[in-house]
């Protein structure tokens, strides 16, 4: 191997969650190695850290099991030309980031050509179970964990584990906040109105499913009780398709300032996922939202081995926002719960309490750092 050819590695991201830590990881790793190469699939900001991408994410956005059936023809392409790319450029690492359906079974194949693993972001196995656990085992060199709880899991398990933190809260760190009157200015809003902001996930499937039922409830609660609504877009989702898929008017939907619309806003509604963490680190009381294909759902539940399924009442150990799901995830039970928020200021004060500490469980600063060193070293083991 060529002194070159020592310095190439791949990242495999699915979901823009992915995208985001897998752009910290590139900077800190490039800050370590300048001359590391690092080629596999990711979104725009990975790009932008230095990645050179064999797809992007937009083309990976598969919601749930029957997408992915309906999708696999092209799943097998991709796999394929990922190979191709390790083989062609002598890659002996591949760090894997979340997005566990397509990177396990990509990570198969990576294992029979003899390539060094690295799963950074678990699957959550402490919701799919112990079979998850024994296939990561055969199929990883190293595990590299942000939630506090999942180090023990994998120790137990004899699977290579490090806790590195969490990277949303080097994000945080960094991240320069506009005032709320700068908000208003920028974006023409009502400073006399509080802020309804909400977030129906990353995958247009995942918005064809949930907004319609949030936007209702939306237009509700701001007429009841004097609020401005916001929509938090995607970076990969056109603002467009918001105003598309409900008709309604005057829609203000924005691109690109999420973390300041969390730190400023009265109550969130949030769609499962990443951002329920984000916004509990802001803490922003919030109703959790979820729905799916109804086949999708039935397989899931079946699988699933949690009484919750929004990560920051996961993290926190107990439901400190409400969670509805499939047919619960109706107009009038978001409404319901969004007024109790507005209404109640006990239980608003005490979700808030809560909400605080959870930020306190996710360690310090410093993750995308530490994960990169960590890699680092294995990409330089013998």
């Amino acid at each position: 191997m060529t002194k070159n050819e020592a310095h190439n590695i791949m990242v495999i991201a699915g979901e823009v969650s992915g995208d985001l830590h897998g752009a910290s990881l590139i900077v800190e790793l490039k800050k370590i190695d300048s001359h590391i190469n690092i080629y596999g699939i990711g979104g725009d900001r990975m790009i932008e850290a230095g990645m050179q991408p064999a797809y992007h994410i937009d083309k990976m956005a598969f919601l749930g099991f029957a997408e992915v059936i309906k999708h696999l023809p092209f799943i097998k392409k991709v796999k394929r030309e990922l190979l191709e790319i390790v083989v062609s450029k002598k890659i002996t690492t591949v760090v894997l980031i979340d997005y566990p359906g397509f990177n396990l079974s990509i990570a198969r194949e990576l294992k029979k050509i003899g390539v060094k693993i690295i799963y950074y972001i678990s699957p959550q196995i402490w919701a799919w179970g112990a079979g998850r656990i024994k296939k990561i085992k055969s199929l990883v060199d190293k595990i590299l964990v942000i939630l506090p709880f999942e180090e023990d899991i994998y120790v137990k398990a004899g699977v290579p584990v490090e806790f590195v933190g969490h990277p949303l809260l080097d994000r945080m760190k960094e991240y320069k906040f506009l005032t709320r009157d700068e908000l208003n200015a920028k974006f023409g809003l009502d400073p006399s109105k509080e802020i309804l902001l909400l977030l129906a996930g990353s995958r247009k499937h995942e918005v064809e499913k949930i907004f319609p039922e949030v936007i209702k409830a939306a237009g509700s609660l701001s007429s009841d009780f004097n609020l401005q609504t916001v929509v938090a877009c995607s970076s990969n989702i056109d603002e467009a398709f918001f105003h598309e898929l409900t008709g309604v008017k005057g829609l203000t939907v924005i691109k690109g300032y999420t973390y300041d619309f969390m730190k400023h806003s009265l109550v969130g509604i949030i769609k499962s996922g990443t951002s329920t963490l984000e916004a509990g680190l802001f803490k922003l009381p919030m109703v959790i939202v979820y729905k799916t294909t109804q086949l999708t759902y039935l397989i899931g539940k079946k699988l699933v081995k949690l009484n919750n399924i929004g990560l920051v009442n996961i993290v926190a150990g107990e439901t400190v926002a409400p969670e509805l799901i499939q047919q619960d995830a109706s107009a009038g039970n978001i409404y319901k719960e969004c007024s109790r928020l507005i209404t109640d200021k006990d239980y608003y004060n005490n979700v808030k309490n809560k909400l605080a500490a959870v930020k306190d469980k996710l360690g310090i600063a410093g993750a995308s750092e530490r994960a990169a060193r960590s890699v680092y070293a294995l990409m330089n083991e013998a």
